[in-house]
């Protein structure tokens, strides 16, 4: 007897519909996949016999052929082993024919058990494009997938097999999962604030507008004047997650199995801090299954490079393409993945090896030649992609001990979104298509929006023939002070903004 069920497997961010077809035939008993199956769905051949025999049900002792269509696309991970499970029984006579427009994804235990799987977002959204209006998942896969649409598509939690297969039957129906609420502003309330933060003006105003425009920053400092406080502060007045950010984001999180169970839309800015050990791959991703990396998992967020020197240059070269195309692509001899990697760079770096380099109470250990080989580390290319730079300073006793607060997260966040509204009214025009803020504006776009008084022209001039900038370092200072006007409420650069966006250039500070 042949029968067919309907499920969805995972090519890269995108979803792809997969028919597990199940034949049973007269023969020497066997179980056999085919279809371009990984070792995981290999192995399901025996989780599905052990779970079929559990659940009360008969395993048939004659030949079953399974069949993973198409044939010529990679199936990976046990997600189909509950599809599998049904198209047997199904095949077998023990159930009836499951509903056309019905999908299901999930893992079985041996006691038919259904376990969470990875990638259930973007298979959703690929089962609500293909026409299913019923989808059966694991209990805990529940809340992201009910984010997929739910006008048009009901998305049932179980706990077990034997759960779904009495709701097919009619014995018990399964209530479909509710959507749960999206709400952004929450996420506001889980960041550290920088009311915590003494002094350090100067970086905190680099920090303002590198979230007013999307910029890049590096911090070098000695060892404890604030550097990752204040990284880890920036997802806090940065803009609230839209709806399409949240979705792209979750799916990246729920592909690399790292989306927390029962949670639906993710709401906060993704914050990922990896340590200087982690190779090129960890961050660019990759793998067997084209695991989502670093630079993706920060997508819409912050990515937070501590020791930016300690990392090997292997690993900061990678670094390059997402920053200028925000996208990065993974490519191996099973096929490649293109994943989405938006994410603000903050980085944070010693002035030398020991820390101490121009520092105004303690002695520097380190020679001439060994600050220049440590600070050479960070490639000039890479220096050229990162629109802010701040040189801290240590905190003098009272401004630890100072009477009057910091400004808050809060109070910052208010010149920021006020910043971004000018930049979300102006790129609404024709021509400015995908572009949400400063950073991200083309050459061409450049122009266009960071329209200078004579005199700010002529100090750009001087600057670019002194400092010997490159025509990408001349666009990013342009776009650090189209963010500094904007913060002030200017339409026109004038010699302040400019002066301000080159003090942050980062390809001199870097160098000694």
């Amino acid at each position: 007897m042949y029968s067919v069920t309907r499920s969805f497997g995972l090519n890269g961010l995108s979803g792809f519909a997969v028919a597990v077809e199940a034949d049973i035939s007269g023969g020497l008993p066997a179980f056999s996949i085919v279809g371009l199956p990984d070792s995981a769905v290999r192995e399901s051949a025996d989780r599905v016999r052990a779970a079929i025999k559990n659940l009360g049900f008969k395993f048939p002792d004659r030949r079953i052929t399974i069949n993973l269509a198409p044939a010529d696309v990679r199936k990976t991970g046990p997600v189909y082993d509950l599809p599998l499970l049904l198209a047997v029984l199904t095949a077998s006579g023990q159930l009836e024919d499951v509903p056309a427009d019905a999908a299901f994804l999930g893992e079985l235990a041996l006691d038919g058990t259904l376990r969470p799987v990875s990638g259930v977002l973007p298979m959703a959204l690929a089962a609500a494009e293909n026409g299913i209006h019923a989808l059966y998942v694991p209990a805990e896969n529940a809340a992201e997938a009910a984010e997929a649409c739910a006008d048009s598509m009901a998305v049932y939690p179980a706990h077990t097999a034997r759960e779904v297969v009495d709701a097919l039957r009619g014995i018990s129906p399964l209530a479909p999962a509710a959507v749960v609420p999206f709400d952004p502003a929450d996420a506001w309330a889980q960041v550290p604030d920088f009311a915590d933060v003494m002094g350090q003006s100067l970086a905190r105003r680099a920090m303002v507008i590198a979230a007013a425009g999307g910029h890049n920053v590096l911090l070098i400092g000695a060892p404890g004047t604030g550097k990752s406080m204040l990284a880890k502060r920036l997802p806090g007045i940065l803009p609230p997650l839209t709806r399409e950010e949240a979705v792209e984001t979750t799916k990246i999180y729920s592909i690399a199995g790292q989306l927390p169970q029962g949670r639906g839309l993710i709401s906060a800015r993704p914050f990922r801090s990896p340590h200087h050990s982690a190779s090129a791959a960890a961050l660019a991703g990759g793998g067997a299954q084209f695991r989502p990396g670093e630079c993706s998992l920060a997508n819409c967020g912050v990515l937070f490079l501590d020791e930016l020197p300690e990392f090997s240059r292997e690993s900061l070269e990678v670094l390059r393409q997402p920053l200028e195309d925000g996208q990065i692509t993974v490519s191996r001899a099973a096929g490649s993945a293109t994943y989405p990697s938006r994410f603000q760079l903050v980085a944070a770096m010693n002035p030398c090896k020991c820390g101490y380099y121009g520092h105004p109470t303690r002695q520097c250990t380190c020679s001439p030649s060994a600050v220049r080989q440590y600070r050479s580390r960070v490639s000039g290319p890479l220096l050229d992609r990162i629109d802010l730079c701040v040189e801290m300073d240590p905190i003098a006793f009272d401004e630890l001990h100072a009477v009057v607060p910091s400004e808050s997260s809060a109070d910052l966040r208010k010149q920021v979104l006020a910043a971004r509204a000018i930049q979300a009214k102006r790129y609404a025009a024709p021509g400015f298509e995908g572009v949400l803020c400063n950073a991200q504006l083309t050459a061409g776009q450049v122009r266009r929006v960071c329209r200078m008084t004579p005199a700010a022209e002529r100090l750009l001039r001087a600057s670019y023939d002194a400092l010997g900038l490159s025509a990408r370092a001349h666009d990013r200072i342009l776009r650090v002070a189209r963010t500094v006007a904007d913060l002030a409420g200017k339409q026109l650069l004038d010699e302040d903004c400019v002066l301000e966006a080159l003090q942050y250039r980062a390809q001199e500070k870097v160098e000694v």
